[in-house]
């Protein structure tokens, strides 16, 4: 005689698909490299923010920068939005909600993201006028790429270093961004004059300002056995060599 199964209810998944740190279901899950355990994306950013340990297990995660050991796990979101009925529509409404609110500015003051996101979901600003082209959609809906912004102290055009870091140096935009938009957001951000020119770099290699930066990881990061996340881009005054 066939027996009939156990039917399971999502609850009982609830171990396997909940973020320890928020107590709600995972989003944008992301796993910890060192230590394997996962959480939400926007939750783990925020923790090492603050720490360097991986909250659950207390592992140190890296001495100094632990981000760089953070992996998305779209295999899993995916299966989340299978057993959860609704989510993935609610965080869709809930990502169009946030950038209705977050409009730039008609003054055109610009925020914390440059059509950037904070690294970590939910960042807390709006668009960057500083974007080229002035549509509110523009990049939007594009394949996102997280990016670490690195200082170099290099002697630049005046003969004497007038760059600094960033207050946060870690950004999520759309991966159609070229290198010139790069440059206007770290010119804003830095408050640099309009006659002052940075040079952007990978792998210690000048990037042109028409580089898109998925062209920049397939060709320079990716290729150059860099599997580290994000992509680290490095910014100095540009040198004058002549």
């Amino acid at each position: 005689m066939a027996t009939t199964g156990r039917r399971h209810l999502v609850r009982d998944f609830n171990h396997f698909i909940t973020c320890y740190l928020c107590r709600g279901y995972l989003i944008k899950p992301t796993t910890v490299t060192e230590c394997l355990h996962t959480f939400c994306k926007s939750c783990i950013v925020q923790h090492f923010e603050e720490s360097n340990d991986c909250p659950k297990c207390g592992i140190q995660v890296h001495e100094t920068n632990p981000l760089e050991m953070l992996r998305l796990d779209n295999t899993l979101e995916e299966i989340i939005f299978k057993l959860v009925p609704g989510l993935r529509e609610k965080e869709e409404q809930q990502e169009l909600e946030f950038w209705r609110k977050n409009q730039p500015k008609e003054n055109g003051q610009a925020t914390e993201s440059l059509r950037c996101q904070k690294f970590g979901a939910g960042g807390d600003g709006g668009d960057d006028d500083a974007d080229a082209g002035g549509n509110d959609d523009y990049h939007r809906s594009d394949p996102q790429i997280a990016i670490c912004l690195d200082c170099l102290r290099n002697t630049g055009q005046s003969g004497e270093n007038t760059v600094t870091d960033l207050m946060k140096r870690f950004i999520r935009c759309s991966s159609r961004v070229t290198v010139g938009t790069i440059k206007k957001f770290l010119s804003l951000k830095l408050k640099l004059p309009s006659s002052y020119e940075l040079d952007v770099l990978c792998n210690g290699e000048i990037m042109g300002k028409d580089h898109t930066l998925e062209f920049i990881y397939m060709t320079r990061w990716r290729l150059h056995g860099e599997n580290t996340y994000p992509m680290v881009l490095e910014y100095r005054p540009r040198i004058d060599f002549g």
